[in-house]
């Protein structure tokens, strides 16, 4: 009997279930996620279910783990500082292709350089640059290569990251290792993504081995990647950005195994983001343009998955427009009011009724900060360093912290930085408002509901004059907004195309009628035409709304609440490498390699070479990440053209993949 235990930890839980020869859920957990040491809340919730299970922590043969750790630090702008250094390219490409908006002010360096199409340099590398600029650099937690044509010849970024490494022993990110595909810009952004989340994940992977080994789980820790597959714990740590999406991946492989539907929606809720994919034949489709989490599209291969910042954490957004007002959600997660008075009642209830005796609401009414320890406060400006340390160990309400205009700026720093929360209304404050959640502080939430309330729409109406009528109006519009992201996904999805963006045709006012159910002279009816299945927390509490509003069926299966752990630990192992052969004059056939290219006389010797180089190294990765009885699909797509009457070759990409069980410990 094979005992596996799979861990997910989310924005605001951390699930853990145990699972026996992939075939039975014994027993599942939870545990609050503690953001300033992620390894509590994992222990806290590795140790409920064993306990739960009456299994000893030697009993357990594998481990693995999904996270949103890296999906929801890219949609909140959380991350390390990074430095990005830029061979090759025009500078002006920072602008055009969103690495300047990406980089947030983080240095960078456009060094002389790169190589041709067909890999041939195309320019001295300007090592001297690369190290007057190091020099002047300081705070940085990871640096970020990229350059031009790297994934037909690599050297310049290898030369730059033995530099960069011998100089100040921090990782470096190369973009040839983390997409085959062209399109320098695009890979540069992927690897800057990369540096910038490498210590979130060293810190995360590394505390959560930490915590197993301290519990006595002496199996092996495996990481879901992006596209559903397992990665050893190792390679995780040094490629962190094809974890994005890791708990939605896991998610969708939990929820195929809970449910064994073949067609469906699948929309998970958490703490920070709502994800919703389509099953197609019972497997997810893995988004041919790499992954888009927030503003970001990057180059790294995922399960075609719509991430929208919405979920039971976020934040509540007063509408003053109109004369009626209205709240909107998101996309930022905040910390509930009522689970932050769980933890400080004296400080959070005082400064709730103060607010409330006061006849003018303030600004800042029913928000509180408080800092995250353990984080590297490392290249802070001193503005931001004086209010870090203004807010100190303690929490505060925001209005105590916040002196001048200027430290709103600083406080979205310190926030984007991961080095302070910030807590607030939420729809799991209003969820505790309307009896559906009872874990933390009802009081809080409803003090904080009254204050909110109290806000003066257009028309001088006050927004809710009860704490039930703000709750509901918040509820209403996670209904709302979950609903419009189902539509949204169902139309990109759609086989036909309707001349509109889906994001135009889920709120056009056809469909809101047809929702509706309009019936007049015209009758109307719209809804989903397949399952929607509801996973996450809080989905039996705000998706039985959403089924209702869509007019389909809603799934809500048992254990759909810990789907993503379950994901976690029934995938396999998988490791995909592409590669090219390309044709730079008559008669020549050039593989590019990681050692750089090799030229054959013959097309076919060419594409043998490239698949037997590809071969080794999936297989040598699967190994690495622990995969027994592997097994190896090779493909390849060759690219012709039709010249006076014969066939002349162009280019061949050839995709190599290796699969297996990951291997568990006797």
């Amino acid at each position: 009997m094979a005992m596996l235990l799979g861990v997910d930890t989310g924005g605001t839980f951390t699930d853990a279930v145990l699972i026996r020869d992939e075939v039975e859920v014994m027993a599942s957990a939870k545990a609050l996620t503690t953001r300033q040491d992620l390894a509590i809340g994992i222990g806290e919730a590795v140790r409920r279910v064993l306990a739960e299970a009456g299994i000893a922590p030697q009993d357990v043969a594998l481990a693995s783990l999904s996270t949103t750790l890296a999906t929801n630090a890219l949609v909140e702008g959380q991350g390390g500082r990074v430095g990005l250094v830029y061979v090759g390219f025009d500078a002006r490409d920072l602008e055009r292709h969103g690495l300047t908006e990406a980089l947030k002010g983080d240095p960078v360096a456009v060094l002389a350089g790169g190589h041709s199409h067909a890999g041939g340099e195309a320019a001295a590398l300007d090592l001297e640059a690369l190290s007057a600029w190091l020099d002047t650099v300081e705070g940085i937690s990871g640096f970020a290569v990229a350059a031009q044509f790297a994934t037909r010849n690599p050297a310049h970024e290898l030369a730059v990251a033995e530099v960069i490494r011998a100089r100040t022993g921090r990782p470096v990110s190369c973009s040839h290792h983390l997409s085959a595909r062209l399109n320098g810009p695009k890979r540069a952004l992927t690897a800057v993504l990369n540096a910038r989340l490498i210590g979130l994940t060293h810190r995360l992977i590394g505390r959560a081995e930490d915590v197993l080994t301290e519990i006595g789980v002496t199996a092996p820790l495996m990481v879901v990647r992006g596209d559903g597959a397992l990665i050893s714990a190792e390679m995780a740590k040094d490629r962190p950005i094809e974890t994005i999406l890791s708990g939605p991946a896991a998610s969708i492989v939990g929820a195929r195994w809970l449910t064994g539907a073949q067609e469906a929606l699948v929309s998970d809720i958490g703490g920070t983001t709502t994800d919703v994919a389509v099953l197609r034949g019972g497997r997810p489709a893995i988004d041919p343009a790499g992954a888009q989490v927030g503003p970001y599209r990057t180059m790294v291969e995922a399960v075609a998955m719509r991430t929208t910042g919405l979920g039971g954490d976020s934040e509540v957004h007063f509408i003053s427009e109109g004369l009626q007002g209205g709240v909107t959600l998101g996309p930022r997660r905040l910390l509930p009011v009522s689970l932050l008075a769980a933890s400080a009642p004296e400080v959070v209830h005082g400064a709730l009724e103060a607010q409330l005796r006061s006849a003018v609401p303030g600004e800042h009414d029913g928000r509180f900060v408080r800092a995250v320890e353990g984080v590297d406060a490392g290249g802070l400006s001193a503005r931001d360093q004086a209010l870090l340390q203004r807010i100190g160990v303690d929490v505060h309400p925001l209005g105590t912290v916040l002196k001048a205009q200027v430290d709103v700026q600083a406080l979205q720093r310190l926030v984007g930085r991961g080095l302070v929360q910030v807590a607030g209304l939420t729809p799991s404050d209003a969820s505790h408002v309307l009896g559906g959640l009872d874990r933390w502080d009802r009081a809080a939430a409803e003090k904080a509901m009254l204050l909110f309330g109290r806000r003066r729409t257009g028309a001088g109406e006050v927004l809710a004059r009860d704490p039930l009528m703000m709750a509901q109006m918040i509820v209403d519009r996670l209904t709302e907004q979950t609903s419009l992201a189902l539509l949204e996904t169902a139309f990109a999805e759609e086989d036909e195309s309707f001349g509109l963006p889906p994001e135009e045709l889920a709120r056009h006012v056809l469909m809101r009628r047809g929702l509706a159910g309009h019936q007049g002279l015209i009758r109307l009816e719209a809804g989903l035409n397949v399952p929607v299945i509801g996973l996450g927390a809080s989905a039996l509490s705000y998706y039985p709304a959403v089924g209702e509003r869509l007019r389909c069926e809603m799934i809500l299966p048992k254990h759909g609440g810990v789907a993503n752990a379950i994901g976690a630990v029934v995938g396999r192992v998988s490791m995909r490498r592409t590669g090219s052969v390309t044709s730079p004059s008559e008669g020549k056939y050039r593989v590019h390699l990681e050692t750089g290219p090799e030229d054959f006389a013959s097309s076919e010797d060419a594409m043998e070479r490239l698949e037997a180089a590809l071969r080794m190294v999936v297989r040598a990765e699967a190994l690495a990440s622990g995969a027994e009885d592997i097994h190896i699909h090779a493909t390849r797509d060759i690219r012709m053209a039709r010249v006076e009457a014969r066939e002349v070759f162009l280019e061949a990409e050839i995709t190599v993949e290796a699969s297996g069980r990951p291997r568990i410990a006797d």
